[in-house]
């Protein structure tokens, strides 16, 4: 009984909270936000465009380019795959190393700008950028989503939104919470680019994890981070990929590491290597592997164009404790 009251109390605030977002969408004035846009055929890689005070002038769009289609990311209503495809794309984390970065203008002259959760550009643009062509977010960050209305909003015509989340939350036989509150979503706003990762698509990433380090995610009482998702879907998206704010592996394990909030957008928040290395730590319930991502990214970072900034940094040139080396197929592949 109490469930099925906590459930219709919940549907009635994201009602309430969507009804007003809609309201919001429909008197907007137009776009802020730049297309995903896509390539046939991949180029050479540019070089890396140097940080320049943020410009007033709104960010110019890419031009439009035939797109890829990208298996197991399905549309919440006609359930048909992703296409998308970009040359360069700047995959900014929400790490308070981007705080004071500058890099807004040099993120923003990407072709795909890729955020995840609920992170703002709002405020902060001069560091993280104002564009964002694609946000990935995990089943636990919905309701922050909606609560970020404006920040919603201004995405919302042409940003891609990929969902993920345990098949629990995702199932499509009405028990699904997320899966039937992102439905609602895209019926109230119809042109919301709205798609959640599939059940055999999901099982892929723990395949990908597991073979990159040997460890089985459930086993070792992990869950995945929103990172390890938007890494390996800008493989699969992307041409070139520029990670703005994420550390190396050995960052934190390194006494004079400086001290920035988890957050660039709760400076008041808790500590970023210390929610590291707690999680990675930790083996009493489910936690990030955060650290052992970042193994792995650096390990794909070899053979594979993806390039560091801020702190900007190119990976060893072997690190022996991972099991493999080799470049990775996409998950799904």
């Amino acid at each position: 009984m109490k469930t099925r009251v906590y459930q219709g109390v919940s549907g009635i605030i994201i009602i309430t909270m969507v009804t007003s977002l809609m309201l919001v969408y429909n008197s907007s004035p137009g776009d802020r936000s730049s297309s995903a846009s896509a390539s046939a055929s991949s180029s050479s890689p540019p070089r890396r465009l140097d940080a320049a005070g943020l410009s007033t002038k709104k960010p110019e769009r890419p031009q439009r380019l035939p797109t890829s289609t990208l298996e197991g990311y399905t549309g919440v209503m006609d359930h048909k795959s992703l296409k998308m495809h970009c040359r360069t794309c700047a995959l900014v984390t929400s790490s308070g190393q981007l705080t004071g970065s500058r890099r807004g203008e040099e993120i923003d002259r990407s072709e795909c700008v890729i955020r995840m959760n609920d992170a703002p550009s709002e405020g902060c643009q001069r560091d993280v950028g104002q564009r964002t062509s694609l946000r990935v977010i995990a089943h636990s960050s919905l309701q922050r989503v909606l609560r970020s209305r404006q920040e919603l909003l201004n995405a919302s015509q042409d940003t891609v939104f990929i969902f993920w989340g345990p098949s629990s939350c995702m199932r499509r036989d009405g028990k699904g919470h997320v899966y039937n509150n992102l439905r609602l979503l895209k019926q109230l706003l119809p042109r919301l680019k709205v798609y959640i990762i599939s059940r055999s698509k999901m099982l892929k990433f723990d395949e990908l994890f597991k073979k990159e380090t040997g460890i089985d995610r459930k086993i070792s009482n992990s869950w995945l981070s929103t990172g390890w998702f938007t890494m390996a879907i800008a493989l699969e998206l992307c041409d070139r990929i520029n990670v703005y704010g994420m550390v190396p592996p050995d960052f934190c394990r390194s006494s004079s590491h400086p001290s920035v909030p988890y957050h660039y957008y709760e400076p008041l928040g808790p500590d970023e290597c210390s929610m590291y290395l707690f999680h990675e730590r930790s083996r009493r319930g489910s936690h990030h592997r955060f650290i052992t991502e970042k193994t792995v990214f650096a390990s794909w970072a070899r053979t594979l164009n993806i390039h560091f900034h801020q702190p900007d940094w190119t990976p060893a040139a072997v690190v022996s404790s991972m099991n493999s080396s080799h470049t990775p197929a996409p998950a799904g592949s």
